[in-house]
């Protein structure tokens, strides 16, 4: 189901502690990457293997836009990243979103967003990565987060009038890869026809809080997620809360090495000093409050889950990237789209909850061939 945040409840308190967790932060900047150039032979088989020269990949300055929702004007951090001297190929984009957890952020994606982007083919791939509004480097401030809000700002991020990505989305030219709910979320706005994408990509997709995947959704459980929300978004003991059960570098290691990540050998000193550093932004612990009690949850079920998916039969390309570390609960909802109605392709990575950030090039190497199998070998 889902990856959990932060927030390690112990046995004396009112939950018992919950063994999922959430999604990381990259400090690494990008870089121009070696491209790899695909070979269309006759068999329509792809060669990835012979390294090319490609024009190099510029990545503009961090933008923000102002998102208006509710009487608010909520600043939202997002990046571009496009190749330079490929303007006379055809050009489509991809919005990257980021996972939702304590630490999420734009950085998962920049590697993955970098590798794309750099690749010499047929179509002039350009990437926009946001951060979700009370996340990562956008503002933090105390709304009322849930599903409803997260589906409602992706697509005014891509729909409003002045949108930042407007010209880049214009007549849906655009792709979608999302992770963990971000996926889930975007699928629910493509059945309900507020999204219009020529393709979607769900990246060890989820769909349940870290409570809710561990101790249910009956009325009892649900009384006790609103105490305890209500307890973290208070202005003093929220804080105090919020401070040692997440913000600290010792629990933050402690969940990737369990379970964020498949090697533990993979996180470093500095991803969670990164991450650390997230948890004490100003309002860092609003959305996190949110989605650990199953706020943000799309859907309610496995099988409202599946029925996602299977509203986008014959309409668009679904990729979905299950994890071969994932933990067992999350793994079993991920496999549960398996040859599922409206998923067109499935494949496993390595990789546990955060696949897109601790093996970025894999990840890079799937999506990209769904881009060219869906796009340059049908163009």
């Amino acid at each position: 189901m889902a990856a959990a945040s932060f927030i390690p409840l112990r046995s004396s308190s009112s939950f018992p502690s919950p063994s999922q967790s959430s999604r990381p932060f990259s400090p690494q900047l990008i870089s121009v990457s070696k491209n790899i150039r695909f070979t269309v032979k006759a068999s329509t088989s792809i060669d990835y293997s012979a390294p090319s020269i490609s024009p190099s990949v510029s990545k503009t300055k961090p933008g923000s836009w102002k998102w208006k929702v509710d009487g608010n004007s909520v600043n939202i951090h997002f990046e571009r990243l496009e190749k330079q001297g490929a303007a006379d190929q055809p050009q489509k984009n991809i919005l990257l979103v980021p996972t939702i957890s304590d630490v999420s952020t734009v950085e998962e994606w920049r590697i993955v967003a970098e590798e794309i982007v750099g690749k010499n083919g047929g179509i002039n791939w350009s990437a926009t990565i946001v951060d979700w509004p009370g996340l990562g480097y956008s503002d933090r401030p105390k709304l009322d987060y849930n599903a409803d809000v997260m589906e409602r700002f992706l697509v005014d991020f891509i729909r409003a009038p002045d949108s930042p990505i407007s010209n880049f989305v214009a007549d849906n030219e655009y792709v979608v890869f999302g992770g963990g709910h971000a996926a889930t979320i975007a699928v629910r706005a493509m059945k309900n026809g507020f999204l219009k994408p020529k393709a979607i990509a769900a990246v060890a997709p989820t769909w349940a809080g870290p409570l809710p995947i561990v101790f249910g959704k009956d009325s009892n459980m649900e009384t006790r997620y609103g105490l305890l929300r209500g307890t973290l978004r208070a202005p003093a003991v929220g804080w105090m809360m919020y401070n040692v059960l997440v913000s600290n570098e010792k629990a933050i290691q402690s969940q990737y090495k369990s379970h964020v990540y498949a090697d533990p050998d993979n996180v470093t000193p500095s991803i969670v000093e990164s991450r650390y550093a997230l948890t004490k932004k100003k309002g860092a612990r609003y959305v996190p409050a949110a989605f650990l009690t199953g706020l943000l949850d799309p859907v309610n079920s496995r099988e409202e889950f599946v029925e996602l998916f299977a509203g986008l039969e014959g309409r668009v390309p679904v990729l979905v990237m299950s994890t071969s570390g994932a933990p067992k609960r999350s793994k079993a909802e991920m496999e549960a789209l398996r040859g599922a109605k409206g998923v067109s392709e499935f494949v496993e990575v390595p990789g546990a909850l955060l696949p897109q950030e601790e093996y970025p090039k894999v990840v890079a190497e799937k999506l990209y061939r769904f881009l060219v199998e869906n796009f340059e070998l049908k163009a």
